[in-house]
């Protein structure tokens, strides 16, 4: 049964509004964004639709929202690289990068949901533009601070083409990894050593290139 709409205090519009971003999260997750109507919305969230566009103004404004605090989210639930500054280069982008890959294991449904939102139709709206792009770039300068003291602790214009580049590959990598975990039950920490493993090759046949010039 639903909630009466009525006026409430601050601290319970707040209750509110968590309440049906939670249900939305639920919803997205079972019949994807485009198969979630406000009528399912209410029924999971115990909310009138009233409540719904009160808080929210449209079906675009609850996934928005959801977006936003699923940025949140992931924001608190990640380490920076700067956490590990203490290792060596290559054992601080594998240590960072399997803290990551443990967070997204025990919350798959962040990236899965980020991924799907960002293939749909209503990826044309600005506001979830605005959300996914912010969450991609944070991603990326994390990647680009992983990778920058391995292939260019000294700067050069190459070198820092090439970090961005795999800044790239690695951010793809856990685009590809939320599909595959969703589909195949793939965890995120089994491609950990794999990548790594690519990474250091890659860095040795660098040096091994660099000393040959010399």
């Amino acid at each position: 049964m639903v909630r009466d709409s009525g006026s409430a205090p601050a601290g319970a519009e707040l209750g509110t509004r968590e309440v049906i971003l939670n249900a939305a999260r639920a919803l997205v997750g079972e019949k994807g964004y485009d198969g979630m109507a406000i009528s399912d919305l209410s029924a999971q969230s115990g909310f009138p639709p009233s409540s719904i566009y009160y808080h929210f103004g449209s079906k675009l404004g609850v996934l928005a929202a959801l977006l936003d605090r699923t940025f949140d989210e992931l924001h608190a639930l990640f380490p920076s690289p700067s956490s590990f500054d203490g290792l060596a280069p290559l054992e601080r982008l594998e240590a960072w990068f399997s803290a990551a890959c443990r967070s997204l294991d025990q919350r798959p449904d962040y990236l899965q949901l980020l991924v799907a939102i960002s293939i749909g139709p209503q990826k044309d709206s600005e506001a979830v533009q605005a959300t996914v792009r912010r969450v991609r770039d944070c991603a990326h300068a994390s990647w680009v601070d992983a990778l920058t003291p391995i292939f260019a602790p000294n700067g050069g214009k190459n070198n820092k083409a090439l970090v961005e580049q795999l800044a790239v590959l690695g951010r793809a990598l856990t685009d590809g990894l939320s599909v595959g975990n969703s589909f195949d039950g793939m965890s995120y920490s089994s491609q950990v050593a794999p990548f790594v493993a690519l990474i250091r090759g890659l860095a040795e046949h660098r040096d091994g290139g660099a000393k040959r010039k010399r």
